[in-house]
């Protein structure tokens, strides 16, 4: 079964996607109740105007990010809350990320598979009460300073924009050219311990790395899970 392979060279099949999709979707609600949990979309054949459960991405929309005004450390992420009601106990204690009008910023994330590169893609996109999109410049000021060093610094995380595979409209991602080399270096590493990364860690530690970039964070209960052996 797909479920129980190991992932050896960094790359995932559409089916291993789907897998690693679910269980990191799952882990997130149980230990990071204080967002929305991720939904599965699935794809739908136009065709025959049927759905593919198999096929699909995750979606995590109209996220409020949370900043102090005052500087922040580089070693901390932003903090951030959802455009829902449990958001409100987390407004008092901090202060929305605005613009010069003093608007708050909304953003969506996608993890989406690309099948040229065999891995997990992060699409996302900001925008302001109005629906307006934010610029790319706007984008880089709401990420965390550190975030920015990483994308400055790091030859895999810079930001392109380009149509989104399954919606047809302009949104930002964090180029995957390296996903596969140090993903297959992590799961290298695990297995000259005796152990062996499953499919299922794959999105979790995948996201461990790509989430901080944009300031979402996941809580360590979700790496806790140790390797198969």
């Amino acid at each position: 079964m797909e479920s129980a392979r190991e992932v050896s060279d960094g790359r995932l099949t559409v089916e291993g996607f789907s897998v690693a999709a679910r269980a990191f979707s799952d882990k997130w609600k149980l230990h990071n109740q204080s967002l929305p949990p991720w939904s599965w979309v699935p794809l739908i054949n136009r065709a025959l105007l049927v759905s593919n459960k198999e096929e699909g991405y995750l979606s995590l929309e109209k996220i409020v990010i949370l900043s102090s005004l005052e500087e922040i450390p580089e070693e901390e992420s932003l903090n951030v809350t959802a455009d829902y009601s449990e958001s409100e106990e987390l407004i008092d204690q901090t202060i929305l990320v605005q613009n010069v009008e003093n608007e708050a910023h909304f953003y969506d994330f996608h993890i989406v598979y690309s099948a040229s590169y065999g891995v997990p893609v992060l699409y996302f996109r900001g925008y302001c009460s109005s629906g307006e999109p934010l610029s790319l410049d706007v984008v880089i000021k709401d990420l965390p300073s550190c975030s920015v060093s990483l994308l400055v610094e790091s030859k895999w995380t810079f930001i392109t924009q380009e149509e989104h595979p399954y919606l047809n409209r302009p949104w930002f991602k964090l180029h995957p050219c390296e996903t596969e080399e140090w993903i297959r270096l992590l799961s290298q590493s695990s297995t000259s311990a005796g152990c062996k990364m499953p499919v299922e860690l794959y999105l979790v530690s995948w996201f461990s790395v790509v989430g901080q970039v944009v300031g979402l964070r996941i809580p360590l209960e979700m790496l806790d899970q140790p390797f198969s052996v």
